[in-house]
């Protein structure tokens, strides 16, 4: 029990080691379910809801949706391999939504490792978006999700698990534009200002830290997978880069791909991002390319770095860092450090036939954002859920409580407030609202 508590911990006055990375905090009150391995028994996905499951090697698993005409219907599958598992470079997922002939509705997105070839989870997307004169996909009826693995012979061969969810965004009131943008503004922000402040990122979607705009420092062990999230509206531009902190010790080396840096939108569909720094022990940074602002329009162009930026509400950011610059340059916690820009003005939204529940931003009227928690700020740390997982007895939390809060009112102390819905204009401290 001791070893527990320490574990969980680490008491005043004490040392401890730290504990291993938790590789993904899955959504609270996920439904359990078994996809089938073909349509006729496949398990129906609610709007609104996340399912959880797990895919096998090669595995092809099916879901149901039912759809009217009118509603834009997103699914995202994230594939989450077990710590230290054998990963090979075309290893992934793909996510499609099919019509009742199996004809995708989209092209789909298929995720696989690339060159970082280390196990971290991977977010893969595909949709049934209502479209102008489309040849297929537009009418009422059932659909259906088939999610597929593909694992090479030299992988490990467990299973992954997977957290599935369905969101719905409305349809327009009546159609508008149908062509993407082909340029917009390519200027970098300007050097943040303020300095920077400390927030931990979460393990995934569910748990994300909120950033503003500005710069953000934070620890990340070889092997861990951190996730933040970041208000974008209609009309807005997210810039954000990564830097990855000098090794202490001063051990010699090289690592390629040592961190995989990624921009996902509401959707948690991938939008842009890096996997190949190149590591020798020096400070690194890698930024994401320039991006168009948040526009519904942007849906008809079939990149992801165009496409992708067609949803207002909360983008994510996915940093990993490579378990072999653990090997070449020690175990240790590693300095990172994000900067976030969000500029423009708000603009108004699409005419949408209903209010948007799945995405959009706080304060707008009905529309209900993404109820990911902000990590770190809520009480309900990794701490307390090792806590929770490891069953201690009522007489011992009371205790251990009482370190838990301590540390965390220090980390609050330390840390810059930032509300879930604040944002900055550019990377300097966000502007009062």
């Amino acid at each position: 029990m001791a070893a527990v508590l320490c574990a969980a911990v680490g008491l005043p006055g004490q040392t401890f080691a730290a504990a291993a990375p938790v590789p993904y905090v899955f959504a609270e009150g996920a439904e359990r379910v078994r996809a089938t391995s073909s349509t006729a028994d496949a398990p129906p996905l609610v709007a609104g809801h996340t399912y959880r499951d797990s895919i096998g090697p090669d595995e092809k698993r099916y879901y149901r949706l039912d759809l009217d005409a009118r509603t834009n219907a997103h699914v995202s599958a994230v594939g989450v391999p077990k710590p230290g598992a054998d990963v090979h470079y075309a290893d992934g997922l793909k996510v499609s939504v099919l019509d009742a002939s199996s004809h995708p509705c989209d092209q789909g997105q298929t995720r696989n490792f690339g060159s970082a070839t280390y196990p971290r989870p991977l977010s893969a997307t595909a949709a049934r978006l209502i479209e102008p004169d489309a040849r297929r996909c537009g009418t009422a009826g059932v659909y259906y999700v088939l999610v597929q693995r593909t694992t090479r012979a030299s992988s490990s061969r467990e299973a992954w698990e997977l957290e599935i969810r369905h969101q719905a965004e409305p349809g327009l009131k009546k159609a508008g534009q149908t062509e993407a943008p082909r340029s917009w503004p390519s200027a970098s922000p300007g050097p943040p200002t303020g300095g920077a402040r400390k927030r931990h990122g979460g393990t995934g979607f569910n748990d994300a830290s909120t950033l503003a705009g500005g710069e953000w420092r934070d620890e990340i062990t070889p092997g861990q997978t951190l996730f933040y999230r970041v208000p974008v509206d209609w009309g807005q531009q997210i810039h954000a880069d990564v830097g990855l902190h000098n090794a202490e010790g001063g051990r010699k080396g090289i690592v390629g791909g040592a961190l995989a840096f990624s921009l996902h939108n509401p959707a948690r569909t991938f939008v842009a991002g890096h996997h190949s720094m190149l590591y020798d022990g020096e400070l690194k940074t890698v930024s994401l390319d320039p991006l168009p602002p948040v526009a519904y329009e942007n849906r008809f162009d079939s990149s992801d770095r165009v496409g992708g930026m067609r949803l207002a509400g909360w983008y994510y950011l996915r940093v990993t860092l490579s378990p072999e610059v653990g090997t070449v340059f020690g175990d240790g916690a590693y300095g990172v450090t994000l900067r976030v820009a969000v500029q423009g003005s708000r603009k108004a939204g699409p005419a949408y036939a209903a209010a948007s529940r799945e995405f959009g931003l706080p304060g707008k009227g009905p529309q209900a954002v993404d109820k990911a928690r902000p990590g770190g700020q809520d009480g309900r740390s990794g701490v307390m859920r090792v806590v929770a997982a490891a069953g201690i007895g009522t007489g011992s939390v009371l205790v251990l409580g009482l370190g838990v809060w301590t540390l965390l009112a220090r980390r609050r102390a330390g840390a810059g407030a930032a509300g879930p819905g604040s944002m900055g204009s550019g990377y300097g401290a966000p502007p009062g609202r």
